[in-house]
């Protein structure tokens, strides 16, 4: 395999994981719908931080401790789920109280988007699904005597690229809507969704085999 056919192969796989509804869509929509493009657009860049983390650590073998130990695969399972859970809760929680956030609030600026590049890039750190997917994958696509840190953060930012292109048409998309979306009941129902999807992830992993 040559390095222009294994980049395009790892394209068309991890672009179909990217337009699969999943974790992280969702944290931008939410991100995008509720807090404006800025917030979005950190969240996306803290989940594409991720996919970096994650090709380095399979191109060198790190992230197949995962798929060869069950025990490390629990634990990055087990706090992942409380992760999920937790923000889940927490979101549930201020849609209840009817306090959102609303894009603009007081405290919203540069802190506020990077909290929202941190949760972006904890929550895709902290799934085991991403580290089991980098690993069994990106080492097939890993040309004979090329250097495998170099091919796989390369690979890593054909996925980064496809997922900022995918997170882009979601946010434009959230912000059509954005005016009726921010009124602070439609931030509430957001974040209780947000929040219930979370919480539904969250318990998948933990019930979820390999």
């Amino acid at each position: 395999m040559t390095l222009g056919s294994a980049v395009l192969t790892f394209a068309v796989v991890a672009a179909a994981l990217t337009v699969t509804p999943g974790l992280d869509t969702a944290l931008v929509l939410r991100a995008a719908l509720t807090r404006g493009r800025g917030e979005a657009a950190a969240t996306a860049a803290g989940i594409v931080a991720g996919l970096f983390v994650w090709g380095a650590a399979a191109a060198v073998g790190v992230s197949a401790l995962l798929t060869a130990s069950e025990l490390a695969y629990d634990v990055l399972r087990w706090v992942g789920a409380a992760y999920l859970v937790w923000f889940g809760v927490r979101l549930l929680v201020r849609a209840l109280r009817g306090r959102p956030e609303v894009a603009g609030a007081p405290g919203a600026g540069a802190g506020s988007g990077w909290r929202a590049a941190r949760e972006g890039l904890t929550t895709n750190l902290l799934n085991p699904k991403v580290g089991v997917f980098y690993a069994a994958l990106l080492p097939q696509f890993l040309p004979a005597g090329s250097d495998p840190l170099l091919v796989g953060l390369l690979l890593a930012g054909v996925h980064a690229v496809l997922s900022l292109a995918w997170f882009a048409l979601l946010i434009g998309l959230a912000s059509a809507f954005s005016r009726w979306l921010r009124r602070p009941r439609s931030v509430r129902v957001v974040d209780g969704v947000t929040g219930g999807t979370l919480i539904g992830f969250g318990v998948r992993l933990a019930l979820s085999a390999r």
